[in-house]
C-alpha cells in the first residue's frame, strides 16, 4: 500500500522532490521505494532524466488502477463502521385522544433525538387497548391516561391537566368559576367509557359522593356527543381546562369550560413501556428509554 501511495504521488507530482515534499520524507528513500516497485511489478514505471520524469505505458496503466486500490482500503473504516453499525428499528408510540400539544413536543423531541437508532411511528388508540400493545410487545412506548395497571410495565409520569366544569354558556353567563354545589340539579354527561380513561369512572364516582346523583349515559358516540347535550342545556361534564387541548377542538355554541372553586381535578398522563424490554443488558428498547427518561423526566403541568 506504501509503494502505490508513493508511486500516486509521484504521477500527479511528475517530480521526485515535489511528491516527497508532500509525502514528508526526503528525495533519495521515496526514488528508491519507486524501484523497488518497478522491480516488484517487473516493469518501468517512469521515464527519468534531470529534465523530466514522465509515466511509461506501463506507468499509465498502473496510476487508474492504484488509485482504485487506495481508495478501496481508504474506504475500510467506513465500510467496518456501516457493517457493525446498530439496524434502524421502528419503534410504535401509543397516542391516546386529545394529547396536549406541549406534550406533543416532546413527543417530536424523542423522535430527534434517537432518529439515528430508531424510527418512531405514533399508533392511535384508547389507553387500555394501547397499554395492553405495549404488554404484549405490539407497542414500544405509550402516552397512557393514569391510573393504569400490569406488573411487567414501567411508567413516568409526563403530564398533569387540570379539569374544569364543561357547562351551558348562557346559564352562567359572566362566570369566571364555578362551585361543584352550583351543578347538582344538572345531569352529568360523561363521554362513552370505551373512549374515555379509568380516571373518568373514578371521578363519576366521586362526583355521586359530591351530590352530582343525575346521569346522562351515552353509548357509541364519541366526545362530540357530549358538548350536544351540553349545549342544549340538558347537562354538563367535566374536561381539560386549559384552551390549547385538542379536546377543546369538540366545543360548540352555548359550551363553556370554567374552572371550580371547591373541586379539583386532574388528568394524570405518564409513559409506559415494558420492563424486560428497557433491560439495559438486554432489552431492545434500553437506549429509547433511556432517552424519554431524559425528555420527559421533568413531568408538565397546566
Amino acid at each position: 500500500m506504501l509503494h502505490l501511495r508513493y508511486f500516486v504521488a509521484v504521477a500527479e507530482e511528475l517530480n521526485f522532490t515535489a511528491a516527497a515534499r508532500r509525502l514528508h520524507m526526503s528525495t533519495p528513500p521515496l526514488s528508491q521505494r519507486i524501484k523497488d516497485l518497478e522491480h516488484e511489478v517487473g516493469h518501468r514505471l517512469f521515464d527519468r532524466s534531470t529534465h523530466h520524469v514522465r509515466l511509461t505505458p506501463a506507468g499509465t496503466t498502473l496510476l487508474p488502477i492504484a488509485r482504485d486500490v487506495l481508495e478501496q482500503v481508504n474506504s475500510i473504516p467506513w465500510r467496518l463502521g456501516e457493517a457493525t453499525r446498530p439496524q434502524r428499528m421502528t419503534a410504535f408510540l401509543g397516542m391516546p385522544e386529545g394529547v396536549h400539544p406541549d406534550l406533543r413536543e416532546r413527543v417530536n423531541a424523542l423522535t430527534e433525538r434517537v432518529r439515528e437508532r430508531f424510527e418512531i411511528k405514533r399508533w392511535p388508540g384508547a389507553t387500555a387497548d394501547l397499554v395492553t400493545a405495549v404488554r404484549d410487545g405490539r407497542l414500544a412506548l405509550t402516552l397512557a391516561r393514569l391510573p393504569v395497571a400490569g406488573p411487567a410495565l414501567e411508567q413516568l409520569t409526563v403530564m398533569s391537566e387540570r379539569l374544569g366544569a364543561v357547562v351551558p354558556a348562557d346559564r352562567f353567563a359572566g362566570r369566571e368559576a364555578i362551585a361543584l354545589a352550583e351543578l347538582t340539579d344538572l345531569p352529568y354527561a360523561a363521554s362513552p367509557s370505551e373512549i374515555t380513561p379509568a380516571y373518568f369512572d373514578q371521578l363519576d364516582r366521586q362526583l355521586a359522593e359530591l351530590g352530582v346523583k343525575k346521569r346522562i349515559k351515552l353509548t357509541n358516540t364519541g366526545f362530540g356527543a357530549s358538548a350536544e347535550v351540553i349545549s342544549s342545556g340538558l347537562a354538563f361534564s367535566i374536561s381539560m381546562l386549559d384552551a390549547k387541548s385538542p379536546i377543546n377542538g369538540y366545543r360548540m355554541e352555548n359550551v363553556a369550560v370554567l374552572p371550580f372553586t371547591d373541586f379539583h381535578p386532574r388528568l394524570e398522563t405518564a409513559l409506559l413501556w415494558n420492563r424486560e424490554r428497557a433491560d439495559a443488558d438486554s432489552g431492545d428498547l434500553a437506549e429509547l428509554v433511556d432517552a424519554a427518561r431524559e425528555i420527559f423526566a421533568e413531568p408538565l403541568h397546566n
